[in-house]
């Protein structure tokens, strides 16, 4: 299988339909890849709070729009990112879009932690309630964005409901880069999974981002990390990878806590 994550500098001075259209070109380039990723809220950037209300867009809206015509164009699978959704009661949502090679959704997530200790995305986002997975031809993969990645339990519960790639589109920051490598390599290895994580480079309202996208294997290895800059990561690896690992050393089977019934 071939991932290509596209790790998109969010210009603040481009506007978002210029941007649309440059990152669709971009994921025309990567035809002959299985699944490409784009990072989390690339069309506003994570950062910038202040557009998430002016820049929100319903689910099928103009990125929806160019993101599936792009899939269907070049053929693969394509997690398109997120996007600030608003819904139709008007609450707004950190959505993910993941789209078939025929440029059909087969599949949105709500962000389920929202970011920002009361105030930014955490006072203008709703959050997300449900775990979604992707069946691909030959393997399942489990949806996350960005501040998820600190929630170990949400990925259980992706692998629980037989996910063996996470794909976790994100816009981190820089300064706390080191957390970005270590949590990625974590799920990885607690999991027995594959872990793609998408992130920005650039500055995103002043803050600026840690990009490093990386590709970690089940046994935790880094296949492959993209540098600061703006820059398309790609990487092939053997799905079949997962169930030989956890073939090979069971952990999982051991696990106790959270199989059992609780007694009161």
């Amino acid at each position: 299988m071939r991932a290509s994550l596209i790790q998109i500098a969010v210009d603040e001075g481009e506007l978002v339909d210029s941007r649309r259209r440059r990152v669709a070109s971009l994921v025309r380039d990567q035809a002959g890849a299985d699944l490409v990723v784009l990072p989390e809220l690339w069309t506003t950037g994570a950062f910038a709070f202040e557009e998430f209300g002016s820049e929100a867009e319903p689910l099928e809206g103009p990125t929806y729009e160019a993101m599936a015509k792009a899939a269907s164009d070049t053929g693969v699978w394509l997690h398109a990112g997120s996007i600030p959704e608003r819904a139709p009661d008007g609450t707004l949502y950190n959505t993910s879009l993941v789209f078939s090679p025929s440029g059909d959704l087969a599949a949105s997530y709500r962000k389920i932690h929202r970011f920002g200790f009361d105030k930014g995305e955490a006072v203008l986002m709703g959050a997300g309630e449900d775990l979604v997975t992707v069946r691909l031809p030959d393997t399942t993969v489990g949806l996350a964005t960005c501040y998820d990645l600190r929630f170990p339990e949400l990925f259980r519960g992706l692998v629980d409901a037989g996910a063996e790639i996470l794909v976790v589109p994100a816009g981190w920051p820089e300064r706390r880069r080191a957390h970005w490598t270590l949590l990625a390599q974590a799920r990885a290895v607690e999991n027995q999974a594959f872990v793609l994580a998408c992130g920005t480079a650039g500055t995103h309202a002043r803050v600026p981002q840690a990009g490093h996208s990386i590709v970690v294997d089940p046994w935790g290895e880094v296949l492959a990390e993209a540098g600061a800059d703006e820059e398309v990561l790609t990487v092939d690896f053997d799905p079949g990878k997962v169930a030989t690992t956890r073939e090979q050393f069971p952990a999982l089977k051991d696990r106790v806590l959270g199989l059992a019934t609780p007694r009161h």
